[in-house]
């Protein structure tokens, strides 16, 4: 019984901390940025330009519209009613009363909380059942019940319940006599944004396990193509390790028996070497997609930014260092990721000015690639279905070798892949 009596205290704590004083105070709403894409139902407001702005945009000058609309009519409703029934009410304490409670309506998208807090002091604050046939405004109550629905959108579950206790013992404290269908009215709006959120939150979830999927996807893929190539840089090797102990000893006339039969062991060990490698990672090609080509490196780099030219990229490169002499691995990586960097920019800065900057010191290879925003009447390429793994891949090829990558927009509007490459790791 001890127990169950010290649970009580602590659930009831936990209901004033986290519901009620939440709602009241602490509690926040998601954000809700200006950037955001248009209701489904609303995309035809495009053939009449509407649709092309931002839609955060045109809610909140939409929500100002209505309550400036609504302001007036309050205003105008209070002054007929109160001169029918012989009130004497100033014109400035009428349009205080319209204002307190209509304003919320016009903060309700960037701080529903706060849009809520004011409708719901301003409700209880003015009583206006002398002068009209209910104690609420028509276009306030009207304010209150669209931050409700935003509130039950926008905000957690303790929340939107702490909101929802708050507004029904408002109206119940008001007016008891209006309180059933009043209470009925604030029940839909809490009921119908909940709703809204749960499948909101769960597609953002859907889609966010989508993304994590696909984003591996595109990980195991890079992988396996990274180790075809290197497969093929290393193969290369270890045949020329056995082809030359195979001929040392027909180079020299006289070799002792002891370094022949060393040379024939290396021979025979580089052999299994490459014969286990190619077993083990053979599996990687598909059957019809064996590469045969030798492996690019830095010294088709020349071709690459020409191809990135005639695409209407206006490419600059700065080359520094010993870029002649590094290993296969560390070439072709950085071909490659040279060369998805140009084509981002091809697809998402068309006609925009590229600089290249590889340069090798000491063992690091370093390599930068800065576009610029598109050129003028440029559109860029959205990127296909199921793709945008592109810097996945070049960091997935960055980390294989033991180095970094980054990439993000820079200040100018355009966009920056910077990497290092250890020299060494190969």
């Amino acid at each position: 019984m001890a127990s169950e009596n010290t649970g009580e205290p602590k659930l009831l704590r936990t209901l004033l901390r986290d519901v009620i004083l939440a709602a009241a105070v602490t509690g926040r709403a998601d954000p809700a940025p200006l950037r955001r894409p248009w209701p489904f139902f609303l995309r035809w407001t495009r053939y009449i330009g509407v649709g092309r702005l931002p839609y955060g945009v045109v809610v909140n000058l939409f929500g100002l519209a209505l309550t400036v609309g609504l302001i007036a009519g309050t205003v105008s409703l209070l002054n007929t009613e109160t001169a029918r029934r012989g009130i004497e009410v100033s014109e400035s304490t009428e349009l205080l009363i319209a204002v307190a409670v209509v304003a919320p309506l016009a903060l309700r998208d960037r701080h529903p909380l706060g849009a809520w807090r004011m409708a719901f002091a301003a409700t209880l604050l003015f009583d206006v059942g002398d002068w009209l046939t209910v104690p609420y405004v028509p276009a306030g109550a009207f304010a209150a019940i669209v931050c409700l629905y935003t509130v039950a959108v926008r905000c957690s579950r303790d929340v939107t319940l702490g909101v929802g206790i708050l507004s029904f013992a408002g109206v119940w404290i008001k007016d008891a006599e209006s309180a059933p269908g009043a209470s009925v009215l604030l029940l839909l709006p809490l009921v119908v944004g909940y709703a809204v959120r749960v499948r909101q939150t769960s597609r953002r979830e859907l889609a966010e396990q989508e993304r994590r999927h696909l984003d591996a996807e595109a990980v195991l893929t890079e992988r396996q193509r990274i180790a075809r190539e290197l497969h093929d840089v290393v193969a290369h090797h270890m045949s020329m390790i056995a082809i030359q102990a195979e001929a040392a000893p027909y180079k020299v006339e006289s070799v002792p028996e002891v370094t022949r039969r060393d040379l024939a062991e290396i021979r025979a060990t580089a052999l299994d070497a490459l014969t286990e490698m190619r077993r083990i990672l053979g599996v990687l090609r598909s059957e019809d997609g064996a590469e045969t080509a030798p492996q690019p490196s830095l010294d088709r780099l020349e071709e690459l930014v020409g191809n990135a030219r005639g695409a209407g990229l206006r490419v600059s490169t700065r080359l520094k260092g010993d870029l002649a002499g590094l290993p296969q691995g560390v070439g072709l990586s950085a071909f490659r990721i040279l060369q998805e960097a140009l084509s981002n920019a091809m697809r998402h800065a068309p006609g925009s000015r590229v600089d290249i900057e590889v340069a090798r010191e000491d063992a690091l290879v370093w390599l930068g690639v800065v576009n610029g925003p598109s050129g003028e009447g440029q559109v860029p390429t959205p990127s296909p279905p199921g793709g945008g793994h592109g810097l996945v891949g070049m960091r997935e090829r960055a980390a294989a070798l033991g180095g970094e990558l980054t990439a993000g927009p820079t200040s100018e509007g355009g966009f920056a892949v910077t990497a290092t490459l250890p020299v060494s790791a190969t």
